[in-house]
């Protein structure tokens, strides 16, 4: 009987040009990547000591990913498939075909991302096919999943549709979905201002963060 709870982290390795570019526009390539890098940093001291089981899916393959982290080599590996889509489906299917009861399936730009959300996710799991954290822009910072679903073939991201079309696309399979507080992620040079907010209230959380944006964004 299949007995954890896995989260899996989508990551890169924080290499300037490569990571948050939209960012760059207003922090420049080397402070979008040192942000990036903040927030995986932070990620990894919130989960470090949680109930469930934590894997980060680094693209392109790194090995340098989890020596940068502190991470045991076993807790990375290498996203696999043709598009994000593909690539997502491939990391919950492995990850339950592996032995996990549930998966939740998160990104690395939302570095305030709690462990209590998260858990609520696992929870949410005991009587819903699909659970789905939705974002202000109109996609999802998490998915989770007890079984692996058909859901992302050919899906357009990054465009304000992403949510409506996953919800759409479950319940066609006749899937039940739940879903948690809207929340957002960091990807627009505007979302900073909402982070710089959210760190002034939960800030001891998000430390490297705080630190970095300091740095690269002074407000």
């Amino acid at each position: 009987m299949r007995g954890w709870d896995t989260l899996v982290v989508f990551a890169r390795y924080p290499t300037p040009g490569r990571v948050k570019t939209r960012l760059a526009a207003r922090l420049g390539d080397q402070g979008a990547a040192q942000l990036y890098e903040a927030f995986v940093r932070d990620l990894v001291a919130r989960f470090s000591d949680a109930r469930f089981a934590i894997r980060f899916a680094v693209a392109p393959p790194d090995p340098g990913f989890a020596r940068r982290f502190g991470l045991p080599a076993s807790a990375c590996f290498e996203q696999r498939g043709a598009d994000l889509g593909m690539r997502m489906e491939d990391a919950i299917r492995s990850s339950l075909g592996g032995g996990a009861r549930r998966c939740v399936l998160v990104g690395s730009d939302m570095p305030h991302l709690s462990q209590g959300s998260v858990e609520e996710a696992f929870a949410r799991l005991d009587s819903a096919d699909v659970v789905l954290g939705p974002t202000l822009d109109g996609g999802y910072y998490l998915i989770g999943m007890t079984e692996p679903r058909n859901l992302f073939a050919g899906m357009t991201w990054s465009v304000d549709s992403v949510l409506v079309e996953t919800k759409r696309r479950a319940a066609r399979q006749g899937l039940s979905i739940a879903e948690l507080s809207v929340d957002f992620d960091v990807d627009e040079a505007e979302d900073l201002e909402r982070l710089r907010r959210r760190l002034a209230r939960d800030g001891p959380e998000c430390r490297e963060t705080a630190r970095v944006l300091g740095e690269v964004a002074p407000g």
